[in-house]
């Protein structure tokens, strides 16, 4: 079990090294906003209702930084801030229509290295790898579901 769980650490470490929202976005030819992309995935993640403080949280960045990356995304055009119809002191952040591309083409990208990654895989074992993935990032502390 031990040379298994050493292989999956070493992978997912190469994973994340290689494969950051940074790099993705970078490739999708957006490297110039990168960090903001970060803000539309979190913001995307929750139903176009997040907060600056809900930024900071899931970035893991203190708030004034959470508020220049958000700053960045409204100023691109990316993200509106939508008042909150319960709390005047709270303003929600949604993607615009320009926002939005730009999440289905990172998306997109995204697929299609992945996908390239698989080429050479069965459809069964496409589906064995979806499922037994998605299981183990289920299980792991501190993550999100894949789903989100």
């Amino acid at each position: 079990m031990s040379t298994e769980v050493d292989a999956v650490e070493r992978a997912v470490v190469a994973m994340r090294r290689s494969m950051t929202r940074r790099t993705f976005a970078r490739a999708a030819g957006h490297g110039e906003s990168a960090a903001t992309y970060e803000v539309l995935d979190v913001v995307e993640a929750s139903g176009d209702r997040a907060t600056v403080s809900s930024v900071a949280t899931a970035l893991q960045v203190d708030q004034p930084r959470a508020s220049r990356l958000v700053a960045a995304a409204v100023e691109a055009g990316w993200l509106v801030r939508v008042a909150d119809q319960s709390d005047g002191r709270r303003a929600f952040l949604a993607r615009t229509e320009a926002g939005k591309t730009v999440s289905e083409h990172v998306h997109g990208f995204r697929r299609s290295m992945v996908a390239s990654a698989m080429t050479a895989w069965s459809d069964e074992e496409r589906a064995t790898f979806a499922r037994l993935l998605t299981d183990f990032v289920a299980q792991l502390p501190g993550t999100t579901s894949p789903d989100s």
